[in-house]
Protein backbone atom coordinates (compact mmCIF):
# COMPACT_ATOMS: atom_id res chain seq x y z
CA UNK A 1 0.00 0.00 0.00
CA UNK A 2 1.35 3.41 -0.95
CA UNK A 3 0.22 7.03 -0.53
CA UNK A 4 1.67 10.36 -2.78
CA UNK A 5 2.22 12.52 0.17
CA UNK A 6 1.81 16.07 -1.79
CA UNK A 7 0.48 19.90 -1.74
CA UNK A 8 -3.22 19.36 -2.26
CA UNK A 9 -3.42 21.33 -5.29
CA UNK A 10 -6.34 19.18 -6.99
CA UNK A 11 -8.43 22.86 -6.80
CA UNK A 12 -5.66 24.66 -8.74
CA UNK A 13 -7.16 22.58 -11.51
CA UNK A 14 -10.39 23.65 -11.61
CA UNK A 15 -9.81 26.98 -11.58
CA UNK A 16 -9.96 27.76 -7.62
CA UNK A 17 -7.67 29.71 -5.89
CA UNK A 18 -5.47 27.68 -2.97
CA UNK A 19 -2.68 29.27 -1.68
CA UNK A 20 0.20 27.26 -0.35
CA UNK A 21 -0.08 27.49 3.03
CA UNK A 22 -3.76 26.01 2.73
CA UNK A 23 -2.45 22.99 0.13
CA UNK A 24 -0.08 22.32 2.94
CA UNK A 25 -2.67 22.72 5.57
CA UNK A 26 -4.77 20.32 3.90
CA UNK A 27 -2.19 17.67 2.24
CA UNK A 28 -0.91 17.58 6.48
CA UNK A 29 -4.58 16.98 8.15
CA UNK A 30 -5.16 14.46 5.52
CA UNK A 31 -1.60 12.62 6.50
CA UNK A 32 -2.14 13.24 10.14
CA UNK A 33 -5.75 10.92 9.44
CA UNK A 34 -3.58 8.15 7.46
CA UNK A 35 -0.72 7.73 9.87
CA UNK A 36 -3.31 6.99 12.31
CA UNK A 37 -5.08 4.10 10.00
CA UNK A 38 -2.20 2.54 8.78
CA UNK A 39 -0.09 2.26 12.22
CA UNK A 40 -3.38 1.70 14.32
CA UNK A 41 -3.62 -1.01 11.88
CA UNK A 42 0.14 -1.66 12.01
CA UNK A 43 0.54 -2.00 7.86
CA UNK A 44 4.10 -0.94 6.78
CA UNK A 45 3.42 1.61 3.70
CA UNK A 46 5.79 3.20 1.44
CA UNK A 47 4.74 7.33 1.14
CA UNK A 48 6.01 8.80 -2.15
CA UNK A 49 6.81 12.80 -0.35
CA UNK A 50 7.34 15.67 -2.88
CA UNK A 51 10.19 17.30 -1.50
CA UNK A 52 8.15 20.37 -0.87
CA UNK A 53 6.01 18.75 1.14
CA UNK A 54 8.44 17.53 3.22
CA UNK A 55 10.23 20.68 3.68
CA UNK A 56 7.42 22.22 4.97
CA UNK A 57 6.77 19.17 7.29
CA UNK A 58 10.41 17.61 8.23
CA UNK A 59 9.82 16.53 11.70
CA UNK A 60 6.91 14.74 10.53
CA UNK A 61 8.44 12.70 7.29
CA UNK A 62 11.60 11.92 10.19
CA UNK A 63 8.78 10.42 12.25
CA UNK A 64 6.70 8.41 9.28
CA UNK A 65 10.35 7.01 8.20
CA UNK A 66 11.23 5.43 11.59
CA UNK A 67 8.43 2.38 10.21
CA UNK A 68 7.45 3.22 6.97
CA UNK A 69 9.38 3.83 3.41
CA UNK A 70 9.70 7.34 2.17
CA UNK A 71 10.21 7.58 -1.84
CA UNK A 72 10.39 10.62 -4.24
CA UNK A 73 7.20 12.21 -5.75
CA UNK A 74 10.16 14.72 -7.09
CA UNK A 75 10.01 18.34 -5.69
CA UNK A 76 7.08 20.30 -6.34
CA UNK A 77 3.58 18.23 -6.94
CA UNK A 78 2.59 21.40 -10.12
CA UNK A 79 5.79 21.77 -12.05
CA UNK A 80 8.52 20.20 -12.86
CA UNK A 81 12.41 19.81 -14.37
CA UNK A 82 14.74 17.40 -14.77
CA UNK A 83 17.07 18.18 -12.28
CA UNK A 84 14.20 17.99 -9.37
CA UNK A 85 14.39 14.07 -9.56
CA UNK A 86 17.99 13.98 -8.25
CA UNK A 87 17.14 17.21 -6.10
CA UNK A 88 14.25 15.77 -4.75
CA UNK A 89 15.92 12.23 -3.79
CA UNK A 90 18.91 14.30 -1.52
CA UNK A 91 16.45 16.74 -0.08
CA UNK A 92 14.11 13.60 1.03
CA UNK A 93 17.52 11.82 2.27
CA UNK A 94 18.76 14.90 4.24
CA UNK A 95 15.74 15.21 5.84
CA UNK A 96 15.22 11.09 7.08
CA UNK A 97 18.71 11.02 7.06
CA UNK A 98 17.86 7.36 5.44
CA UNK A 99 18.36 6.58 1.80
CA UNK A 100 15.72 7.07 -0.90
CA UNK A 101 15.23 4.35 -3.50
CA UNK A 102 11.42 4.90 -5.45
CA UNK A 103 10.09 7.14 -7.48
CA UNK A 104 6.32 8.04 -8.44
CA UNK A 105 5.79 10.76 -10.70
CA UNK A 106 2.95 13.60 -10.16
CA UNK A 107 -0.26 12.43 -12.28
CA UNK A 108 2.16 9.42 -13.51
CA UNK A 109 4.22 11.94 -15.61
CA UNK A 110 6.03 10.27 -18.05
CA UNK A 111 9.79 10.88 -18.55
CA UNK A 112 12.97 9.24 -19.97
CA UNK A 113 14.17 6.38 -17.42
CA UNK A 114 17.56 7.58 -18.30
CA UNK A 115 17.05 10.53 -16.12
CA UNK A 116 15.48 8.59 -13.61
CA UNK A 117 18.46 5.99 -13.77
CA UNK A 118 21.00 8.91 -13.64
CA UNK A 119 18.93 10.54 -10.58
CA UNK A 120 19.90 7.34 -8.77
CA UNK A 121 16.42 5.79 -8.25
CA UNK A 122 16.61 1.74 -7.98
CA UNK A 123 12.84 1.67 -8.90
CA UNK A 124 10.42 3.48 -10.45
CA UNK A 125 6.59 3.32 -9.73
CA UNK A 126 5.08 5.38 -12.38
CA UNK A 127 2.77 3.56 -14.19
CA UNK A 128 -0.99 2.66 -14.23
CA UNK A 129 -1.26 -0.06 -17.16
CA UNK A 130 -5.08 0.65 -18.11
CA UNK A 131 -7.34 3.32 -20.05
CA UNK A 132 -7.96 6.24 -17.76
CA UNK A 133 -9.59 8.80 -19.93
CA UNK A 134 -8.62 12.27 -20.75
CA UNK A 135 -5.29 11.28 -18.59
CA UNK A 136 -3.27 8.64 -20.04
CA UNK A 137 -3.29 4.64 -22.06
CA UNK A 138 -1.52 2.22 -21.18
CA UNK A 139 -2.99 -0.66 -21.87
CA UNK A 140 0.18 -1.73 -23.68
CA UNK A 141 2.33 -2.05 -20.59
CA UNK A 142 3.01 -4.62 -18.63
CA UNK A 143 0.51 -5.42 -15.94
CA UNK A 144 3.30 -6.55 -13.51
CA UNK A 145 6.53 -5.31 -12.30
CA UNK A 146 8.86 -5.34 -15.28
CA UNK A 147 12.11 -3.96 -16.44
CA UNK A 148 12.58 -0.85 -18.73
CA UNK A 149 15.91 0.43 -19.83
CA UNK A 150 17.74 -1.10 -16.70
CA UNK A 151 15.08 0.51 -14.21
CA UNK A 152 12.48 -1.99 -12.46
CA UNK A 153 9.05 -0.70 -12.86
CA UNK A 154 6.18 -1.45 -10.64
CA UNK A 155 2.76 -0.69 -11.99
CA UNK A 156 0.07 0.03 -9.77
CA UNK A 157 -2.37 -2.99 -9.71
CA UNK A 158 -5.41 -3.54 -12.01
CA UNK A 159 -7.36 -6.59 -12.12
CA UNK A 160 -6.38 -9.76 -14.21
CA UNK A 161 -8.16 -9.88 -16.82
CA UNK A 162 -10.24 -6.54 -17.75
CA UNK A 163 -7.68 -4.34 -16.31
CA UNK A 164 -10.38 -2.32 -14.08
CA UNK A 165 -7.65 -0.03 -12.19
CA UNK A 166 -7.52 -0.95 -8.41
CA UNK A 167 -6.39 2.97 -7.53
CA UNK A 168 -7.65 6.11 -5.56
CA UNK A 169 -10.44 6.48 -7.77
CA UNK A 170 -12.13 3.00 -7.87
CA UNK A 171 -11.79 2.80 -3.98
CA UNK A 172 -13.78 5.95 -3.61
CA UNK A 173 -16.57 5.11 -6.39
CA UNK A 174 -16.66 1.27 -6.69
CA UNK A 175 -18.71 -0.99 -3.98
CA UNK A 176 -16.48 -1.37 -1.43
CA UNK A 177 -17.16 -5.56 -1.68
CA UNK A 178 -16.48 -5.36 -5.71
CA UNK A 179 -13.23 -3.26 -5.08
CA UNK A 180 -12.10 -5.49 -2.46
CA UNK A 181 -12.56 -8.90 -4.34
CA UNK A 182 -10.92 -7.39 -7.46
CA UNK A 183 -7.59 -6.42 -5.23
CA UNK A 184 -7.55 -9.89 -3.95
CA UNK A 185 -7.96 -11.60 -6.91
CA UNK A 186 -4.85 -9.25 -8.33
CA UNK A 187 -2.62 -10.48 -5.12
CA UNK A 188 -3.49 -13.98 -6.07
CA UNK A 189 -2.81 -14.16 -9.06
CA UNK A 190 0.19 -11.89 -9.24
CA UNK A 191 1.75 -12.55 -5.85
CA UNK A 192 1.69 -8.99 -4.73
CA UNK A 193 -0.54 -5.96 -4.49
CA UNK A 194 0.16 -2.40 -5.40
CA UNK A 195 -2.29 0.04 -4.39
CA UNK A 196 -2.07 4.17 -3.70
CA UNK A 197 -3.87 6.72 -2.92
CA UNK A 198 -3.77 10.11 -1.40
CA UNK A 199 -3.63 11.74 2.18
CA UNK A 200 -5.70 14.53 1.71
CA UNK A 201 -8.46 11.71 0.22
CA UNK A 202 -8.25 11.26 4.10
CA UNK A 203 -9.83 14.88 5.57
CA UNK A 204 -13.13 16.78 4.49
CA UNK A 205 -12.49 18.32 1.10
CA UNK A 206 -16.33 18.64 0.41
CA UNK A 207 -16.05 22.69 0.70
CA UNK A 208 -13.99 22.54 -2.84
CA UNK A 209 -15.59 22.60 -6.19
CA UNK A 210 -14.31 19.21 -7.48
CA UNK A 211 -15.94 16.25 -9.55
CA UNK A 212 -18.03 14.55 -7.20
CA UNK A 213 -16.45 10.94 -8.30
CA UNK A 214 -12.83 12.89 -6.69
CA UNK A 215 -14.44 13.79 -3.44
CA UNK A 216 -16.67 11.49 -2.71
CA UNK A 217 -16.35 9.19 0.68
CA UNK A 218 -13.85 11.85 1.43
CA UNK A 219 -12.78 12.40 4.96
CA UNK A 220 -14.15 10.32 8.19
CA UNK A 221 -15.88 7.93 6.12
CA UNK A 222 -13.13 7.35 3.54
CA UNK A 223 -11.03 6.58 6.78
CA UNK A 224 -13.07 3.58 8.02
CA UNK A 225 -12.97 2.26 4.46
CA UNK A 226 -9.69 2.08 4.41
CA UNK A 227 -9.17 0.91 7.75
CA UNK A 228 -11.74 -1.91 6.97
CA UNK A 229 -9.18 -2.88 3.71
CA UNK A 230 -6.41 -3.25 5.83
CA UNK A 231 -8.25 -5.46 8.37
CA UNK A 232 -9.48 -7.70 5.06
CA UNK A 233 -6.34 -7.61 3.22
CA UNK A 234 -4.42 -8.85 6.35
CA UNK A 235 -6.12 -11.64 5.87
CA UNK A 236 -4.66 -12.19 2.80
CA UNK A 237 -1.14 -11.27 2.93
CA UNK A 238 1.36 -9.19 4.76
CA UNK A 239 1.73 -5.57 4.42
CA UNK A 240 5.08 -4.32 3.65
CA UNK A 241 6.96 -1.39 1.91
CA UNK A 242 7.92 -1.48 -1.60
CA UNK A 243 11.78 -1.49 -1.47
CA UNK A 244 11.61 -4.30 1.16
CA UNK A 245 9.40 -6.59 -1.32
CA UNK A 246 11.81 -5.78 -4.38
CA UNK A 247 14.79 -6.39 -2.66
CA UNK A 248 14.00 -9.55 -0.93
CA UNK A 249 11.95 -11.35 -3.50
CA UNK A 250 14.03 -9.51 -6.67
CA UNK A 251 16.86 -9.08 -5.31
CA UNK A 252 17.36 -5.83 -5.92
CA UNK A 253 20.24 -3.33 -4.94
CA UNK A 254 20.67 0.20 -4.80
CA UNK A 255 21.82 1.52 -7.35
CA UNK A 256 25.05 3.76 -7.24
CA UNK A 257 24.72 7.57 -7.81
CA UNK A 258 26.83 9.37 -9.90
CA UNK A 259 29.25 11.16 -6.83
CA UNK A 260 30.57 14.08 -8.88
CA UNK A 261 27.18 15.01 -9.98
CA UNK A 262 26.01 14.69 -6.74
CA UNK A 263 28.59 17.04 -4.71
CA UNK A 264 28.12 19.39 -8.05
CA UNK A 265 24.64 19.73 -7.23
CA UNK A 266 24.75 19.55 -3.48
CA UNK A 267 27.18 22.82 -3.83
CA UNK A 268 24.59 24.29 -6.16
CA UNK A 269 22.05 24.19 -3.68
CA UNK A 270 23.99 26.14 -0.86
CA UNK A 271 25.32 28.28 -3.22
CA UNK A 272 23.65 32.14 -3.21
CA UNK A 273 20.54 33.07 -5.41
CA UNK A 274 21.11 36.16 -7.38
CA UNK A 275 19.46 39.13 -6.80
Amino acid sequence: MSFDVEEFDMPLEYNQNLSIEEQMEIGFKGLQSTMAIVNGANAACTFFTTANFASWHPESIRQISRKHEIASHTFFHSRYKTEDLLQSRLELEDITNQPVYGLRMPRLKKVPMSDVIDAGYSYDSSINPTLIPGRYNDLHLPRTIYTDQNMLRVPASVSPRLRIPLFWLAFKNMPYSAFKNLAIKALHKDGYLCLYFHPWEFTDIWEFELPGYAKRWSGEKLQQRLYRLIKDLKLEGDFTTMWNMLSTTRSLQPRQLNQPAVEALKTARKAPLAE
